[in-house]
């Protein structure tokens, strides 16, 4: 699309781990898709996952040097002010070159700079927040941006109410229709037909606690009556397969990274995970009962904002991470057999999936240039 034989451009910031870049994408595919013509630039942090990951999906991007506080870093705060300096200078370099039509931050340290300069500039921006608890930057950012698309109810607490668009999260693809997928899903992971299935998700990385709280009852598990998928994570791979080895156990397949999430989530029965945005509106889609362990290490506790609010509506269980050691097999042992708690949290979390949240929040976007 032009605007009176302008080509249209878009600067899309922030990034810096799976839950902001992931969205980014979808929300940059959905705009390919309504207008082919469009330009768009992703603009990350140097070092980050999206300045390898945004080129892979075919998009240009170029890197700030920010980086994020550090709690009681003394002398080493000095240097994230000054690259903090340094990327507010570029970011502005970046808009006078690019020119943006637009500007849409999806979070993350390369997003506050970018949406700043432009706002400076009287550029329309769109912040898209993934969590139920909106973080400093973005509302310090509210205050003028054009729209701001959210995923949870109840964001006016943090932005202008006549600004929130309700979208939801975009997702990596659609995840709402698995059913016909079960019985290649039981093959492809070697299951049982008939057996519970138990996924665990520990991330690209890995999480610690959700590792050490399953591999501490590993064989209580293998026990139990369950199968289970239990996806590690890179750094926790090696250790938790000599485990499962030394344990000599039959009914656990030990993975440190699925390719295949659609036959990981049809082969489920129960989900256990973190509660990043992203892979929250991943598993509403879903619709699994499911189990959150929300991480404590995450900027402002995110996470565990997250997972409250769908314990709230009973749309999942919560176990805390300090708790988990203790509770998380015994919680999801007893989840297997409890059919009407399973049957709530399943109708509850698939009131809260929203299919085409990257092309509302494109569509979003495109409104914003046309004004």
């Amino acid at each position: 699309m032009k605007t009176g034989g302008k080509e249209i451009r878009i600067i899309i910031s922030g990034g810096g781990t799976g839950g902001h870049l992931f969205p980014a994408i979808a929300i940059a595919n959905a705009l390919k898709r309504l207008e082919p013509s469009a330009r768009i630039l992703f603009v990350g942090a140097t070092g980050k996952m999206e300045m390898q990951k945004v080129p892979e999906a075919g998009y240009e991007i170029t890197g700030l040097p920010v980086a994020g506080m550090v709690r009681g870093g003394g002398i080493r705060n000095v240097r994230v002010a000054w690259k903090l300096l340094r990327s507010i200078i570029k970011s502005a370099r970046i808009i006078r070159s690019f020119k943006p039509d637009v500007v849409v931050g999806v979070g993350g340290y390369a997003s506050g700079p970018v949406l700043r300069q432009a706002q400076q500039k009287h550029i329309p921006t769109l912040i898209q927040e993934q969590n139920s608890y909106a973080g400093v930057t973005n509302k310090l950012l509210a205050r003028k941006a054009a729209r701001i698309c959210v995923a949870y109810e109840g964001m006016d607490r943090y932005f202008p109410g006549d600004k929130i668009l309700f979208t939801g999260n975009p997702v990596r693809q659609p995840y709402d229709d698995l059913e016909p997928l079960k019985a290649e899903a039981i093959e492809h992971f070697r299951l049982k037909t008939g057996m519970p299935v138990v996924l665990v998700l520990g991330g690209s990385l890995g999480a610690g606690t959700i590792n050490d709280s399953i591999g501490g009852g590993i064989e209580t598990v293998e026990h139990s009556g369950v199968q289970m998928i239990w996806q590690t994570g890179s750094h926790y791979y090696d250790r938790v397969r000599e485990l499962a080895e030394e344990k000599a156990v039959m009914n656990i397949r030990v993975t440190g990274f699925i390719n295949r999430m659609d036959l990981a989530y049809a082969a489920a029965d129960i989900i256990i995970s973190r509660a990043g945005a992203g892979t929250i509106s991943e598993l509403a889609l879903v619709g699994k009962p499911v189990i959150l362990v929300p991480s404590p290490n995450v900027a402002e506790d995110h996470q565990t904002h997250n997972a409250r609010a769908l314990a709230d509506r009973e749309a999942a269980i919560m176990v805390k991470d300090v708790d988990a050691d203790r509770e998380l097999i015994k919680t999801t042992l007893a989840l297997v057999n409890d059919l009407s708690l399973k049957t709530t949290l399943s109708d509850n979390i698939k009131k809260l999936a929203i299919k085409n949240a990257d092309e509302m929040i494109a569509r979003e976007v495109l409104k914003l240039v046309r004004r």
